[in-house]
């Protein structure tokens, strides 16, 4: 009896999407920071409420309780209390809210107008090109810090959103260089120059057939921008220049009570450990997207 070969089994094969999620759920490090960093989340927008949403922790950040010893951490008083008798817990996850809301803003804001510019400038070259670049250019050799500390003390009577715009509108030039470097090098694809014979209007082409190829470098860079907007809010606050009282945010947590590093420890390191642990978070995420979105990993199979 002639024995019956078997057909060798077919290689199963996955799409692109299907690839980054693979390469991304790999990476255990960005795997744990998501996981810490959604559970950061869920706390801060649950535990005191966000706007008319009550929370589940029976104290407020503004309200004044009979002050326990020296304020230290206590059962009553997880994070222990300020030096007017303010439920510390309540207060650090009303900054953690507020830093957040503007790092996700600006990281919105930065990706909008990177994106655009970048874009324009390196599909449509010529003199545009030029312009927008200069602008760049101008940008960049302003110090981030010095020119964010003008603008938000401009918008400081804005609350925390004319912080967040203003930032947003100077942290988009890294953005804007690396779109328009992944502009000119799709630009001259094949699929970008058969779109261009048949007549596709530049706006579908931009839209439809190359920023979907540069998504990567986008989403990529949006993540580590809301990494830097944190650290640059946080900055500004404790310089004077970033949130202003009544509103509050864990780098004005931290400015307010730096006196009271060596007698009162806990109103220092609670949100300074905060803003740690939020950044590195989105900067394990923000490794573990660009691994993924690396189009020299090795193709996965079944």
């Amino acid at each position: 009896m002639t024995d019956l070969q078997t057909p060798p089994a077919e290689e199963k094969s996955y799409s692109q999407g299907q690839l980054v999620r693979m390469r991304f759920f790999r990476h255990k490090g960005a795997i744990i920071s998501m996981i810490v960093l959604a559970v950061i989340i869920v706390v801060a927008f649950t535990s005191i409420g966000f706007g008319p949403i009550p929370g589940w922790w029976d104290k407020v950040p503004t309200a004044q309780y009979e002050k326990i010893g020296t304020g230290a951490p206590t059962w009553e008083h997880p994070f222990g209390q300020d030096t007017i008798g303010k439920d510390y817990f309540a207060l650090v996850m009303l900054g953690t809210q507020k830093s957040l809301i503007i790092a996700v803003g600006v990281g919105l804001i930065s990706t909008i107008i990177g994106t655009v510019i970048g874009a324009v400038a390196g599909y449509f070259r010529g003199w545009l090109e030029s312009l927008l670049m200069r602008m760049t250019d101008l940008l960049l050799v302003i110090p981030l810090l010095v020119l964010a500390a003008v603008l938000g003390k401009m918008a400081s009577s804005w609350g925390i959103w004319g912080l967040t715009i203003m930032l947003g509108i100077v942290t988009w030039t890294g953005l804007a260089r690396l779109v328009r470097g992944e502009m000119l090098s799709l630009r001259e694809r094949d699929f970008v120059v058969a779109a261009t014979a048949v007549g596709t209007s530049s706006g579908r082409i931009i839209t439809k057939h190359i920023l979907p190829n540069a998504i990567g470098t986008i989403i990529v860079s949006a993540t580590l921008t809301i990494s830097s907007a944190i650290l640059l809010e946080t900055s500004l606050s404790y310089l004077g220049y970033g949130v202003q009282a009544p509103d509050t945010s864990l780098g004005l947590l931290i400015s307010d009570y730096q006196t009271a590093f060596t007698t009162r420890p806990w109103l220092f390191w609670w949100p300074g450990l905060m803003i740690l642990a939020i950044a590195l978070c989105v900067n394990f995420i923000g490794d573990g997207l660009r691994d993924a979105f690396d189009p020299r990993q090795n193709r996965t199979k079944a």
